[in-house]
């Protein structure tokens, strides 16, 4: 239902959140920069340029909170996640205090224990008699926990403790504040206590937290707040885009057969199929809040609004990628937005693909066929992060 810019849209409507790029398509032709009522209301705009346009320009969006729904300044207390949500100049200090424990090096070292983690993962779900798995909650789900555990320096037994905090945050807290609110609670309680006792008795020179804490900037050490909230956010964002990301890409393969062989006779097209699949199926949509009035494309918004930043409608406009739907796995110009824009784009990004690339360079190794489980639905959360939430798959070897 659309009047002039005004649509009634839930971005957690359950049709939308199953496909939503019919959606995004629409609202490209016919209403690219729209506003609904929903969720405190939202600014939605569809194309890849006004997307970009925004994430570049800090005067007048910021990013204090990156919510797609929630409290907005003034109206409640806001999930505090550096360097997300800094603006400059504080986000660039801080951002590059944190740019050389997710260099190309640093990840280079984290491959082998992420490789370890997803050929002991894959063990398990060979050793099935019956070929049934659930990609999603038995592989997908586990593979960033335990890699951003070791990361922490954090034992890998709270592995279903920080499954349960990302769900509650961004899936179950998406559409129920107070679901969020309990569950952030409990993040930063933990963080605050490790953080203490870090302090108190350092642990392995190479973990996160003993880097953190011992890092300066300007030769002062980071504010103990700043600390808790880069913990926060490295255990949302690094779980659940990749666990999205991992999901999305054996949901496509196990649905395109065509692309599935080409990848068992062509393993060396996996590094520009991983940007494909990244595009295609890139699971995230951020916020910003209007700064001052100003355009969006020529509309007008409001110091104040939120305006949503769908990257997955970005990376399938036809304007900036030819055959934006189709899985072209030897593209060669892929300038997708699947790990954001400008000076917010994703910290982790090497860390995403590196545990992409492990996770189905393993897979297909140990499934070569595999196809969804004609018995059972696949089922998807939205929101802030698409991903499945279960993925039956029946495997063969």
């Amino acid at each position: 239902m659309a009047t002039g810019h005004s649509i009634d849209f839930d971005i957690f409507d359950p049709d939308f959140v199953r496909d939503p790029y019919p959606v995004y398509d629409r609202l490209r032709a016919e209403t690219p920069v729209m506003h609904t009522e929903r969720w405190g209301g939202q600014w939605i705009p569809t194309r890849y340029a006004d997307i970009e346009a925004i994430t570049r320009d800090t005067d007048h969006f910021s990013s204090i909170t990156v919510s797609v729904v929630g409290p907005k300044p003034g109206e409640g207390p806001l999930l505090i996640g550096p360097p997300a949500t800094l603006d400059p100049p504080i986000h660039g200090e801080v951002r590059r205090l944190l740019l050389p424990a997710f260099s190309v090096a640093a990840i280079k070292e984290v491959e082998p224990l992420t490789r370890t983690i997803v050929r002991e993962l894959i063990a398990d779900l060979a050793a099935r008699a019956d070929g049934r798995v659930d990609a999603a909650t038995d592989f997908a789900q586990h593979v960033p926990v335990r890699v951003i555990a070791a990361m922490l320096g954090i034992p890998v037994a709270l592995e279903a403790t920080f499954t349960d905090w990302v769900d509650r945050i961004l899936k179950v807290g998406a559409d129920q504040p107070e679901v969020l609110n309990t569950a952030a609670r409990e993040v930063r309680a933990y963080f605050a206590g490790l953080v203490d006792e870090r302090r108190a008795d350092p642990g392995p020179p190479d973990d996160l937290i003993t880097y953190l804490i011992g890092a300066r900037i300007d030769g002062a050490p980071l504010d103990r707040k700043y600390i808790i909230g880069i913990l926060f956010v490295l255990l949302l964002a690094g779980i659940d885009t990749t666990w999205s990301s991992i999901g999305s890409s054996l949901w496509h393969l196990a649905t395109h057969p065509e692309d599935r062989e080409r990848l068992l006779a062509e393993p060396e097209l996996l590094p520009t199929a991983i940007e494909e699949l990244l595009r295609l199926y890139s699971p995230a949509t951020m916020a910003r809040i209007v700064r001052e009035d100003t355009e969006i494309d020529g509309v007008p918004v409001f110091a104040g609004q939120r305006v949503l930043l769908p990257f997955p409608s970005a990376n399938r406009d036809p304007e900036v990628f030819d055959r934006p739907h189709e899985a072209v796995l030897d593209r060669e110009i892929n300038r997708h937005s699947a790990f954001g824009l400008g000076i917010h784009r994703c910290l982790g990004s090497n860390l995403a693909r590196m545990e992409l690339r492990v996770a189905l360079e393993e897979w297909l190794v140990a499934f070569p066929s595999f196809g969804l489980d004609p018995d059972l639905p696949v089922t998807w959360t939205g929101g802030q992060i698409r991903s499945a939430k279960t993925l039956p798959l029946v495997v063969g070897r």
